[in-house]
């Protein structure tokens, strides 16, 4: 078997089988998602080669990571455990941005629709804090990274669990990666870890994060989304975004100081599952293409207006050739320097 090409990026995260019903009431069962997907699609509206890192169960559909090929992704790093792991989620809107996640047999009655077999059996579990303790049977180790993306240039860590994205970074650095993107994950991201918190951010390029998550890890520190910002990047990080699908990102450079503002494109918007990880691949595409920050940012910016106007991970692949770049140039004129 010939050596395998190493890829020009790594995406690090969850993959997961979706089940939607978004505000349309149009419905997507059963289909391969997670916010890798959504992450690696973005990055394919601007560049290919991309690599995938995530773990799956036994039951994970084993034709999966074929389609996924089929679409021109690396997906070596696709480790599969001996066990069965229920991968499933289910997310259903009331409108744009009201998501209720329990009760599917609800959701899909109040539709006139099926219950979907495969959904069967499905319990939504609350999100709660990541243990500091114990890593998950998901949680990703250095081992899982192949030995033929040794040398990528960038690697992009989704949303995971505290121990994936406490160790991970190191064990890229060692296998040669020079740019290294994080988007914080909810189960770390409150005042319970904020002694762990430094550690965390220190040697990354950026550090992403949703704005109601850093406004939970800064809770009664600061409401200051710029000072949250220079707080982040005092601890060793030389770049922050917050993220919020509406509002816009804000990026922070800690070199210059330079600080700006992105306001979100105009866009119509449908379905906003895996908006933050559709930003963070277009903004990981463009630091590649322009070694420019900014630049990184409005491709981010105008990535995700795409996404966020359908449903499902490879919707904003299946754009329109073109689209992203006209909203490109439009996001450019509405850049506020603050």
């Amino acid at each position: 078997m010939p050596d395998q090409p190493t890829p020009a990026c790594i995406l690090l995260g969850r993959l997961q089988r979706d089940f939607l019903i978004n505000a349309q009431g149009q419905t997507i069962i059963d289909q391969p998602g997670g916010n890798l997907l959504y992450a690696a699609a973005a990055y394919q509206v601007w560049a290919q080669g991309a690599g995938l890192i995530a773990r799956v169960g036994a039951d994970f559909p084993a034709e999966w990571p074929e389609k996924l090929k089929e679409r021109g992704l690396d997906t070596q790093g696709i480790g599969v455990l001996d066990q069965v792991q229920d991968l499933r989620r289910f997310v259903g809107y009331s409108d744009v941005t009201a998501t209720r996640r329990d009760h599917p047999i609800k959701q899909f009655a109040k539709l006139g629709r099926a219950f979907p077999k495969s959904l069967i059996g499905y319990q939504h579990s609350t999100p709660k804090p990541d243990s500091k303790k114990q890593r998950s049977v998901l949680s990703l180790r250095g081992e899982d990274i192949p030995p033929s993306y040794v040398g990528a240039r960038a690697a992009h860590l989704c949303p995971l669990d505290y121990f994936s994205h406490s160790l991970m970074p190191a064990a890229l650095r060692q296998a040669g990666v020079q740019i290294i993107t994080l988007d914080a994950g909810r189960g770390y991201m409150h005042a319970t870890f904020w002694n762990e918190f430094p550690e965390l951010v220190n040697g990354l390029s950026i550090f992403l994060a949703e704005e109601e998550r850093l406004r939970s890890l800064f809770a009664g520190r600061s409401d200051d989304l710029w000072e949250m910002a220079e707080a982040v990047a005092s601890f060793n990080c030389e770049a922050v975004v917050i993220k919020n699908t509406r509002r816009g990102q804000w990026l922070y450079d800690s070199y210059s100081k330079a600080r700006y503002h992105l306001p979100a494109y105009p866009a119509r918007l449908a379905d906003i599952t895996g908006a933050g990880s559709s930003f963070c691949g277009g903004f990981l595409a463009g630091l590649l293409l322009t070694q420019d920050l900014l630049r990184a940012a409005l491709y981010g910016s105008a990535t995700v207006s795409l996404a966020a106007e359908g449903s499902g991970a490879f919707y904003v692949a299946d754009s329109l050739p073109g689209l992203a770049e006209s909203r490109l140039k439009s996001l450019e004129q509405a850049v506020q320097v603050v």
